[in-house]
């Protein structure tokens, strides 16, 4: 809000339009209004002959002191309590609940008394309807569906909302109306008031009388409700021009004046102190709409004594500015990051929609594509708003874009759908294959034969969609029936358990009476021939197997971390102690393998992220702090990369173990 005149702010109040602001040029009339304010109080002057005779029958009059504690006590009845009720928490409603109540409400409360009521159930309503809509799609999701095939259900009771929400602003705009009328029917009052006010100065009654019948006027003129906004400035000039004409005829006794005056300056005095408090409001737009209350408080004050006058008014104002600047460059800053947004979904729109333009070639290139516009959408959700008048336009933009595409893919996937059989073919082929050898005990040249069959099954492309699951199945059950068979064979041996056990005793006493030197690379050499001869050692007691291992694991990783190595480098070697660990553990075998699984998913998922940020790249460019949101990228891009290396590294010495076979 601009500064206005203290008159204008009660207009303000009573018109319902605090959010909007009037020009600096009512500076001067907000001036003028405070001067008559501080003038309705009255000036000292001679008394009138009647008025020193009644105040001189103290049969009539009471005395000086007893007259000002009468005035204060009728002020203070002036100020009732406002009682507060706290809101309705409507958290724990159901969606039901939420549309039942919110009915309730609108058919039996008045519009202004619902307003934050139907606001906190419509939050709350949609919130649980979203929340239904996500665990909706996730069960699809994991029924095996497709994020690009799922489609919205529509949740009929939302049609009932938008219907009562309609309900709602047609009693409010029917509410308006009828309270338009009573503002000019409270208009009719307050001059009816102004008129007895003005009758005041004809009465022939003591000064004690008449002076509680003007309190009484004061009190009912302000528990009148609002009149229509034109009309304000005219009646506030009346009013005060009425109160101080009043004063000037029963010339209040000085004391009484100073008290009053004093009286106000200490409220104004609290209210310059609570504005500024508002600069340290968080949020601008709260502090703004209770700096409108404290306005209307300003002016129902009352004047100040002449001295403190403009001081006071500079000090309110002062703090009003700055509250109304904070509010204007909140709002200014909010509309430049829905612009930039804006900005950025027209870009992710150019970009789907020229993907749609290229020419599918196969299998790998659809789902190349496919993965790029799922990145895209994940980029799409990371941005906030755009301007409002836009924002469904392109949001329907940049959806029309992405259902282009998936509906194109649907469309290649169904063309192709021989190619797709000729590979159902080849698969089954493959799992006939892996059952014929899942029974074989020849289990070098079996694991061999199935490790082959596993290659050429990734090379055959896409199968159609309803086999893909049954079919995998079928070759994974074959091959894990072998493989399971062949880790408990090997289980069943029978070595020379206490043997190896002191060969690994001797490796760990000389691991812990390592040496590393001054020659690092010396020093790495040697920790890689006691891995080597660690690994060639057989089984051990199984009651000493959890208890040995630890122990040689603890004394190497040790002596790798006195070497002064990349992180990078500890992190595999470490690793390769982990594998070597396993290998006498014949149950191993499936977890190594899902855990070759889980690299090659965050390999996946990181190489789908560094493409994520090189394209936010591009648009961090247009932004003032583009340097550092840059090299914060590509920070991110550069750790990436390494982690991929490591994760590699790590699947290629699964590979090379044979525990992920």
């Amino acid at each position: 809000m601009t500064m206005n005149n203290p008159d204008d702010s009660v207009r303000k109040e009573q018109s319902g339009a605090d959010d909007k602001a009037a020009g600096t040029e009512e500076t001067t009339h907000a001036e003028k209004a405070q001067e008559a304010d501080n003038q309705a109080i009255g000036r000292p002057g001679k008394r009138s002959r009647r008025v020193r005779e009644s105040e001189a029958s103290k049969s009539e009059e009471l005395t000086s002191g007893e007259f000002i504690e009468e005035g204060l006590k009728a002020e203070k009845a002036e100020s009732p309590d406002d009682i507060v009720l706290p809101p309705v928490d409507y958290s724990g409603y159901s969606k039901h609940d939420l549309v039942e109540t919110l009915g309730l409400l609108i058919e039996n409360r008045p519009p202004a008394e619902i307003r934050n009521d139907i606001d906190r159930i419509k939050v709350l309503f949609y919130k649980k309807l979203k929340q239904e809509a996500e665990e909706r799609k996730n069960k699809f999701l994991e029924g095996g569906g497709k994020a690009e095939e799922y489609r919205s259900w529509v949740d009929p009771s939302e049609a009932q909302v938008k219907h009562l929400l309609q309900k709602y602003r047609d009693k409010k705009t029917d509410y308006s109306k009828i309270h338009e009328a009573e503002k000019y029917e409270n208009l009719r009052k307050k001059y009816d008031i102004i008129d007895k006010i003005k009758d005041l100065v004809n009465r022939e009654e003591s000064i004690n009388k008449t002076f509680h019948e003007f309190r009484t006027l004061q009190n009912e003129w302000h528990s009148i409700g609002v009149v229509p906004q034109s009309s304000l400035k005219d009646l506030w000039e009346n009013y005060h021009h009425s109160v101080e004409v009043f004063y000037d005829y029963i010339k209040i006794n000085k004391e009484l004046r100073d008290l009053d005056l004093k009286k106000n300056l200490e409220a104004k005095v609290l209210l310059c102190e609570k504005a500024e408090e508002l600069l340290l409001e968080p949020n601008p737009v709260n502090a703004f709409r209770i700096l409108q209350d404290y306005h209307n408080q300003w002016r129902e004050i009352g004047p100040v004594p002449q001295e403190s006058k403009n001081e006071i008014w500079e000090r309110f104002k002062e703090a009003t500015s700055q509250v109304n600047k904070r509010h204007h460059e909140y709002f200014e800053k909010q509309k430049d990051d829905q612009r930039k947004n804006l900005d950025a979904k027209i870009a992710l729109c150019d970009e789907v929609e020229a993907i749609n333009l290229q020419e599918i070639k196969n299998f790998r290139d659809v789902d190349e594509k496919a993965e790029k516009v799922v990145a895209l959408q994940k980029m799409w959700r990371t941005l906030g708003f755009a301007p409002k008048k836009q924002n469904n336009k392109v949001y329907q933009r940049f959806r029309n874009a992405c259902d282009s595409f998936f509906e194109k893919k649907r469309a290649f996937y169904a063309d192709n759908k021989e190619i797709q059989l000729n590979n159902l073919q080849l698969k089954t082929e493959l799992c006939i294959q892996a059952e014929s050898l899942q029974d074989s005990t020849d289990w070098k040249a079996t694991s061999d034969a199935l490790i082959r069959l596993q290659r050429e099954w990734k090379e055959i492309g896409p199968v159609p969609r309803k086999q893909s699951e049954k079919s995998w199945k079928r070759f994974r059950k074959a091959c894990d029936h072998f493989f399971n068979r062949k880790a408990e064979f090997y289980a069943e041996l029978d070595t020379s358990y206490e043997d190896n056990l002191k060969a690994k005793l001797a490796v760990i006493e000389e691991l812990e009476q390592f040496e590393p030197g001054t020659d690092v690379q010396a020093a790495f050499d040697r920790l890689k021939e006691i891995q080597r001869k660690w690994t060639e050692i057989g089984y051990v007691p199984f009651s000493k197997k959890d208890e040995i291992t630890n122990r040689y694991r603890n004394a190497l990783n040790k002596e790798f971390d006195k070497l002064k190595i990349g992180d990078e480098d500890k992190s595999i070697l470490k690793y390769k102690t982990k594998l070597d660990n396993l290998k006498v553990n014949p149950k191993a075998t499936r977890k190594i393998r899902n855990e070759r699984e889980k690299f090659l998913t965050k390999i996946k998922q990181l190489e789908s992220d560094i493409v994520l940020w090189e394209n936010n790249i591009g648009f961090f460019a247009k932004s003032t702090n583009a340097d550092t949101m840059i090299k914060e990228v590509e920070e991110k891009i550069e750790n990436a990369k390494k982690m991929i290396k490591t994760l590699e590294e790590k699947v290629k010495m699964i590979d090379q173990s044979g525990l992920g076979d």
